[in-house]
């Protein structure tokens, strides 16, 4: 099966490699990974030992931000270093102030994860959410380097619980702990034998709590919504945006935020098609305030746009799944999203305390709007649920810190 892993690896390579010649992301995987060791001995010194988090993307870099930045705060004297396996979270993270280090994960290859572990030398390395690279992962078994997973969660289709996933558990027995989100994954890592288990919570709900607090203000988006009130769409695709043009037919009254996922030229060109009065962030202007629809063209700010509005809709649920609903409910806001929720514990969650809705047509999004629209409690019902879900990181930070 080893062999099998090995070359769906290299494979893997390959098609990233051809892919370069005409994608952008692919392009950016491809060469931000070039002289990558010489990169790394440049600005880490691998006498010094350092906190190594790994993160998938952007998504998992928020969501082990709190255990990082606590990490930081009361252990200033550590060095930390990070790897993203995907653009889409390197290229926005790699100047990011608290680390030592910010690279690109090379892959997994037996020979490349001996020289990125003796690079970097690190003292414990924490994985978020998933990703279980196997050479990787048993080389730190094999030097005796703990190995943490953070906000974990696990669901009975995977293949680790299926009968022909041995291969899959023996990357898991690597892992020294694992800090999962809720009981059904404990459960299941108990049926494969994995008793290093402890229910900690989502690190994600202390992230967005704290954002909520001390939110980025933007004087050009706050006068836009001009005191209306206003729909923040998040991390759409065009499946998304199909549907909420519609909606923003029916409501003149409202204001509409639309914060696409990619921020290409060519999907965002496809969103002013869709609603030609559509005015782009970067031409936005104090005189933009009788505008409808403000489309936001760059990546970073959502976050904290979420303070500017009543409604939101998170965008995903037509594809692979939704993306992040936590940030906007933090606010108080109720939440919208497409059909594709069911590997998301808090979309679940929301659903049954009545703070979001699932929907698959135009018509259910209106009704899900005007649901929303007549119940004035369902965003205090949403910030609540978040607030009471916090303190996973200090759980964590309290378990790791014994190797310190």
């Amino acid at each position: 099966m080893l062999l099998l892993y090995n070359l769906a690896i290299q494979l893997y390579g390959l098609i990233v490699n051809i892919f370069s010649l005409f994608n952008n992301k692919a392009k950016f995987f491809v060469q931000g990974r070039k002289n990558i060791f010489e990169n790394i001995q440049k600005k880490i010194d691998p006498t010094k030992s350092n906190i190594w988090f790994h993160f998938a993307s952007l998504g998992e870099f928020e969501q082990g931000r709190p255990l990082l930045e606590k990490i930081r705060n009361q252990y200033p004297e550590k060095r930390i270093v990070i790897t993203f396996f995907s653009p889409s979270g390197y290229e926005i993270r790699k100047d990011y102030a608290l680390a030592d280090g910010v690279f690109y994960l090379p892959l997994d290859t037996a020979s490349n994860a001996k020289k990125l572990i003796a690079a970097i030398n690190p003292e414990i390395a924490v994985f978020t959410k998933y990703e279980y690279w196997y050479h990787y992962f048993e080389t730190l078994h094999k030097s005796g380097i703990p190995l943490y997973i953070i906000s974990g969660i696990f669901r009975p289709d995977q293949i680790f619980f299926k009968w022909y996933g041995s291969f899959n558990r023996k990357i898991l027995s690597f892992v020294n702990y694992f800090f999962v989100q809720n009981e059904e994954s404990k459960q299941l890592l108990s049926q494969i034998n994995i008793k290093n288990v402890s229910i900690s919570g989502d690190t994600r709900f202390d992230r967005v709590a704290e954002n909520a607090k001390s939110p980025k203000e933007f004087e050009l988006i706050s006068k836009f919504c001009n005191n209306k009130s206003t729909l923040i769409a998040g991390s759409t695709w065009p499946a998304d945006e199909r549907l909420l043009a519609l909606l923003i037919n029916k409501r003149p009254d409202w204001k509409f935020i639309i914060a696409p996922h990619e921020i290409d030229k060519a999907h965002i060109d496809e969103i002013v098609r869709l609603v030609p009065t559509a005015i782009r962030y970067s031409e936005l202007s104090a005189q933009s305030s009788e505008t409808q629809v403000l489309i936001i063209d760059n990546i970073g700010i959502l976050s904290s746009v979420y303070q500017y509005g009543e409604i939101a809709y998170i965008g995903g649920g037509f594809g692979v799944g939704i993306h992040n609903t936590l940030e906007a409910a933090a606010f108080g806001m109720p939440v919208i999203f497409g059909p594709k929720y069911d590997k998301f514990q808090e979309a679940k969650d929301l659903i049954s305390i009545g703070a979001a809705s699932s929907i698959s047509t135009a018509e259910e999004l209106l009704s899900a709007f005007e649901k929303f629209t007549e119940n004035k409690t369902a965003g205090e019902t949403a910030k609540n649920y978040v607030n009471t879900k916090t303190g996973s990181t200090d759980q964590i930070i309290k378990h790791i810190a014994q190797n310190f």
